[in-house]
């Protein structure tokens, strides 16, 4: 009986990726994603919490946490097109793996470091390994996922982030504070360096559990290996609907190696080709990006992104020591408090005091950066639920706009309370446009250019992100008022560009 209900003719991607439906598999796949989400955010954020506590250990200045602030963008930017360019042509389960375990090697290694040398050296290995996984789970996620639920997945890996970073101060609340010292191999060692060691779990744990999940079916389809994506279909189809392989109602699949290219500029893919044939053709399948119409989508999704970067990393990287210096302030005046901009003169080096102190009473910092994730988290909940019904473009309009106003206000803040609520406000909804903008990028390139476009964008994106954390302490240097209304205005000519973005709610892979 089942037989006379399988299909006769070969299925498109999009057609047997909705038959496999939504369910057990997809839920595990979600779980799974949840430590690689983490390692990312470890990567890019540790280093904002370890200043205070490693400051008279690395004898850092303000230029050095700029830096240090920004070396993993630098490794991520010159890691982008290379990881971008193999997971395309080489697939993406095996340098999942690699990719994963490799970040966690580096942020492994960091935690042995006894000057800011070896520590920038591994952090900037770290950053450059850690673009490639990230762009490639973005893609690999979306394509076990049909239209219906694709524009969600994105979304769901911004709330993943989100709660990564509510563990990761909740962790440092843990561990730094502790006036841990301990000698080993030779070095001596702070809870600093033992916060950074646990921070390698995530990346480790994730690239032992990629082992373990199949290949991208849509990758295996455009490669032309489509008994290998049929399989792979059937078994999701099993878990997820607890019915036998031999009931999926599809029996053959498209021959996507046999569908013409739409770009005079395209080359061809070899159905079943070899690792150096995969490399060979991957030169010629790129080549369509660097031409009409996917020339013009790149550079307004890579301007759009370099833009959120920018202004989200001047914020967000710094938010720690922000926190820090109103403690700081309050500390050196008898608990009381003034204007944000009074209270961020904390920051500026004080010439005539000598030695180096550290206030560790700073339990406010961590609770500070928990509520800003917290609320973070809230607006991915409310976005993902509405996404669908209003749709990407409104949705990023709406958001850059709250966000301009949020971040120009935070120059009148006269109180805590009212920095903690603009910051999380600001954070938060530049968060979600962020994941927002990836999910776009996933809709209207094809599987072929899909993950070097997302290394590209978010390379392009980290170009602003290092060059926003380290403008960050000069426009402070120069003044309050051009560092919050600078960040307003580069998020204003985002959400300017979002206009031209094409529409994209429920496209089908291509």
């Amino acid at each position: 009986m089942d037989l006379l209900l399988k299909e006769k003719t070969p299925s498109t991607f999009e057609n047997a990726v909705t038959v496999t439906g939504f369910g057990k598999f997809n839920i595990l796949l979600l779980l799974v994603i949840i430590p690689a989400n983490f390692a990312s955010v470890f990567e890019t954020t540790t280093m904002s919490f370890i200043f205070s506590p490693a400051q008279c250990d690395l004898d850092l200045s303000l230029e050095d946490k700029g830096f240090l602030n920004s070396i993993t963008f630098i490794g991520m930017i010159s890691g982008g097109l290379i990881w971008g360019f193999l997971f395309d042509t080489l697939g993406r389960k095996k340098l999942l793996v690699c990719g994963y375990l490799l970040d966690g090697t580096f942020v492994f290694l960091s935690a042995f470091s006894q000057s800011i040398t070896p520590l920038i050296i591994c952090k900037f290995l770290g950053g450059f390994i850690i673009n490639g996984p990230f762009a490639a789970m973005s893609a690999y996620l979306s394509e076990f996922h049909c239209a219906k639920y694709r524009s969600r997945i994105q979304l769901t890996i911004g709330t993943v982030n989100t709660i990564g970073t509510i563990i990761l101060p909740l962790l440092s609340w843990a561990i730094l504070p502790r006036a841990w010292e301990f000698s080993l191999f030779g070095g001596v060692y702070h809870s600093w360096n033992v916060y950074l060691l646990l921070c390698s779990i995530p990346a480790f744990y994730s690239g032992i559990v990629f082992l373990f999940l199949p290949e991208s079916p849509k990758f295996l389809m455009t490669t032309g290996k489509n008994e290998k994506a049929l399989k792979i279909f059937r078994k999701v189809y099993r878990i997820n609907s607890g019915e036998p392989e031999e009931s999926f109602p599809i029996t053959e699949l498209v021959d996507e190696t046999a569908i013409p290219t739409d770009s005079k500029h395209g080359g061809k893919v070899t159905a079943n080709r070899t690792k150096i044939q995969a490399l060979k053709e991957g030169w010629q399948q790129i080549n369509p990006l660097f031409h009409s119409p996917y020339s013009i989508k790149m550079v307004l999704v890579c301007l759009i992104q370099i833009c959120n970067l920018q202004s989200v990393s001047m914020l967000r990287l710094w938010l720690p020591e922000m926190f820090q210096a109103i403690e700081d302030y309050k500390l050196h005046h008898n608990g009381s408090t003034d204007s944000l901009c009074t209270m961020l003169q904390q920051l500026k080096p004080n010439k005539a005091v000598t030695g180096c102190t550290i206030n560790m009473d700073n339990a406010p910092v961590y609770i500070n950066s928990i509520i800003v994730s917290s609320v973070s988290l809230g607006g991915y909940l409310v976005t993902g639920s509405i996404i669908n019904l209003i749709g990407k473009k409104k949705i990023l309009v709406i958001l850059g706009f709250l966000s301009s106003i949020s971040s120009c206000s935070l120059y009148i803040s006269q109180n805590n309370a009212t920095t903690i609520a603009l910051s999380s406000v600001f954070t938060g909804m530049m968060s979600i446009c962020i994941n927002v903008i990836l999910s776009v990028v996933v809709a209207i390139f094809p599987t072929t250019l899909r993950t070097l476009t997302l290394s590209i964008a978010m390379m392009i994106g980290r170009i602003g992100a290092v060059s926003g954390s380290m403008l960050f302490p000069v426009l402070l240097q120069i003044g309050c008022f051009p560092t919050f209304f600078y960040i307003g205005g580069t998020v204003l000519c985002s959400t300017l560009l979002c206009f031209l973005l094409p529409y994209t709610e429920n496209k089908e892979l291509r």
